[in-house]
């Protein structure tokens, strides 16, 4: 595993990832993987040779849509915003283990189609890192392979202290930025994904997000939201009067219930415990 060095510098081996590629566009989504990409192939290839494009769709919340476009403001790359229809993918609403599989499928495809000829691409490159690339749950890097998209950063033994070091280093202010996955992983795998449930989740986060709270997910399980929020926040939530304005706040977004999870913020916990059990 290579660190990324201190100084602000494209290391060589993140840099080679775009020899011979005339105009890039990096599947963007905001967060500090793709955004290092991004700021990567800007300081490689110029601004004028790079789109930043960001997928939208129901999936995508609000306020990360916003915070993409300010990311790429900073980095001064273009951004172009394509809409997805994974929704329309029955074998993505079905929600399996694969649905990742088929939300970069879509996305790919919808940037082949419609952005790689309008912007003159000879190049699609995403933000799947050297710790991505060891993990079990993680089917979009098979939606990347068939769609031959780059992987600078697992190519170049960049792991996400590697990448955090180097958004440090170039001052993106997503550097120290939680993941934010997407808002169907939010939803037990086999249970349908639909535009309300995804609201739902929105909004609840979105309110937690106004009441304080950073890093956190709101689990869909029908009329109960499981919470989960950093080891260190539990107290706090469980105590008033926060205790009473999270109630209050997933409630309003359609919930019944808000069930506190002991186990605190969970990575890609629902894939993991499906392969799991094999």
């Amino acid at each position: 595993m290579r660190p990324a060095p201190p100084e602000s510098t494209v290391p060589a081996a993140l840099a080679r990832a775009f020899e011979g590629v005339g105009r890039l566009g990096v599947a963007f989504s905001g967060g500090v993987d793709s955004a290092v990409v991004l700021a990567a192939a800007v300081r490689t290839l110029g601004a004028a040779r790079v789109v930043a494009v960001l997928g939208v769709s129901p999936s995508l919340p609000a306020a990360e849509r916003a915070a993409a476009h300010r990311v790429a403001a900073v980095v001064g790359a273009a951004l172009v915003e394509v809409e997805t229809h994974e929704g329309d993918n029955p074998a993505y609403r079905a929600n399996g283990p694969d649905r990742c599989f088929h939300c970069k499928d879509e996305l790919f495809t919808r940037i082949g189609e419609d952005v790689v000829t309008a912007h003159g691409l000879d190049a699609v490159a995403y933000g799947e890192n050297a710790d991505d690339a060891r993990r079990p749950d993680r089917p979009g890097s098979r939606a990347a392979t068939q769609h031959r998209v780059l992987r600078p950063l697992a190519d170049a033994g960049l792991d996400k202290a590697a990448v955090r070091a180097l958004a440090r280093a170039w001052d993106l202010p997503c550097a120290d930025k939680p993941a934010a996955p997407c808002l169907a992983s939010r939803i037990p795998h086999h249970e349908e994904v639909t535009p309300a449930k995804l609201a739902q989740v929105e909004a609840a986060e979105a309110a937690l997000h106004d009441l304080g709270l950073g890093d956190l997910r709101v689990r869909h399980h029908g009329d109960i939201a499981r919470l989960e929020v950093p080891a260190a926040d539990l107290v706090r939530v469980a105590s008033d009067p926060l205790r009473e304005q999270v109630r209050t706040a997933v409630r309003a977004a359609g919930f019944r219930w808000a069930v506190l999870d002991l186990a605190g913020v969970q990575s890609g916990a629902f894939t993991l415990e499906v392969l799991a059990r094999g």
